[in-house]
C-alpha cells in the first residue's frame, strides 16, 4: 500500500511539474501570431466565396461546426455565433468584398484567444486560390503553449480547408 501511495504521489508531482513547465514556456511566448494556409480549388472565386460567405450553411459542410446562429447587424457589422467542438464563438464581418475578400473577427473577449481570419480569393488556372490568414492573439499561456507545440497554429485552418475541398468534391491530404 505504501508503495502504491508513493507511486501515485510521484505521478501527481510529475503532472504538476509538466503543467508548470507548460505555463512558464507559454507565458514567455509572444501572444500574437500570424499564420496562413492556402488551397487551390477547381471552382470560380465567386463559387468559393458564396460557400464561405453563407455562414448559416457551415454546419452542412464543416466537420467542426454543429450550429450557426445569425445574430444580426451590430455597429454596422454582421454577427454570427458558431457552436462546435470547441464551444461557442461569436464573430463579426469586418470586410466583405465579393468575391475577393472576407475578413471575420472574434468578438468574444473571454475565450483565451481572439483575432481575425482574412479570406483572400484570386482566380487561378482552372479555378481559384483561397488563402486564409489568421492574425491571432492567444492570451492564455496554456493555450499559447498548446497551440504552438501540440496542435499547431494552423490546425483550425487546415480542418476548414479540408472540409471546403470535400464540399466541392475535391480531396486533399495536406494543406500547403
Amino acid at each position: 500500500m505504501k508503495t502504491l501511495l508513493m507511486i501515485a504521489g510521484v505521478v501527481v508531482l510529475v503532472l504538476v511539474l509538466l503543467i508548470v513547465i507548460m505555463l512558464v514556456i507559454g507565458s514567455r511566448l509572444n501572444p500574437n501570431h500570424t499564420a496562413s494556409r492556402s488551397i487551390k480549388l477547381r471552382r470560380s472565386p465567386a463559387d468559393v466565396f458564396a460557400v464561405i460567405h453563407n455562414f448559416e450553411q457551415s454546419p452542412a459542410w464543416r466537420s467542426d461546426v454543429k450550429k450557426v446562429e445569425m445574430i444580426g447587424v451590430v455597429d454596422g457589422h454582421v454577427r454570427f455565433r458558431e457552436e462546435g467542438s470547441n464551444g461557442a464563438v461569436t464573430y463579426e464581418v469586418l470586410d466583405d468584398i465579393a468575391p475577393q475578400r472576407l475578413v471575420t473577427r472574434i468578438v468574444d473577449v473571454d475565450l483565451g484567444y481572439s483575432g481575425t481570419w482574412t479570406y483572400d480569393l484570386q482566380p487561378a488556372e482552372g479555378g481559384s486560390m483561397l488563402r486564409i490568414t489568421e492574425n491571432g492573439v492567444v492570451t492564455n499561456p496554456m493555450f499559447r503553449f498548446m497551440s504552438r507545440y501540440i496542435f499547431g497554429q494552423t490546425a483550425t485552418m487546415n480542418t476548414y480547408l479540408k472540409s471546403l475541398a470535400a464540399h466541392f468534391g475535391e480531396a486533399i491530404d495536406t494543406v500547403p
